[in-house]
């Protein structure tokens, strides 16, 4: 499938992913001058900005979006720092075919600041999840989750970059599951075609 990889930031997930070969056919960041765009530049990916400011109301702004990906003949989200809720008729149209990565273990601490929250809650274990994208925030099913320690002596960034090593590991194996069929999404049920078990061998 063709990927699109929806960015806003570093574009550590993204580079990640590049490094293991999923097919990223396009890059769209919704900032201008984040380092992800230069990660697309390295790699000579195409890559598109969409600025929020740049449209009256936000429909117009999500119909620019799905716009370019149908232009694009884009066939499959891959969201990796994308910090803007997807608007229903872009998610209607990649439904089953849109991934997320969320550095938390949903659902607990969803949204923005998840690394934080569960800093901040003093919790022991947290971790990434991947997960379909659905109409909900970060409600979507689950596909797969690494649970990651949160240590007495940790600082927020110790968790940060603990937390990244495993996002950096378990997405782009996702994506490649999802983008060969191995993995799919049967109405609100995610069916994997082998054991989960294909996760251990791969990450």
């Amino acid at each position: 499938m063709k990927w699109a990889a929806l960015v806003g930031g570093y574009g550590s997930n993204l580079e990640a992913m590049l490094e293991y070969g999923n097919p990223v056919h396009l890059v769209v960041s919704h900032k201008a001058n984040v380092r992800a765009l230069e990660v697309a530049e390295k790699y000579h990916i195409p890559a598109a900005v969409l600025l929020p400011k740049d449209f009256r109301v936000r429909e117009a702004f999500d119909q620019a979006l799905l716009n370019l990906l149908q232009r694009e003949n884009i066939d499959a989200l891959a969201l990796a720092g994308y910090l803007r809720w997807l608007d229903p008729a872009v998610i209607a149209q990649y439904r089953g075919r849109a991934v997320n990565l969320h550095p938390a273990l949903l659902p607990s601490f969803p949204g923005l600041g998840a690394v934080e929250q569960a800093y901040r809650h003093g919790v022991f274990w947290t971790g990434v999840t991947v997960h379909f994208i659905d109409d909900g925030h970060d409600t979507g099913p689950i596909i797969a989750q690494a649970a990651v320690p949160r240590y007495r002596e940790d600082t927020l960034e110790d968790l940060r970059e603990r937390i990244q090593h495993h996002e950096h590991r378990l997405y782009p194996r996702i994506v490649e599951a999802v983008d060969t069929g191995l993995v799919r999404l049967d109405g609100q049920n995610v069916v994997w075609e082998e054991s989960k078990s294909w996760i251990n061998g791969h990450y």
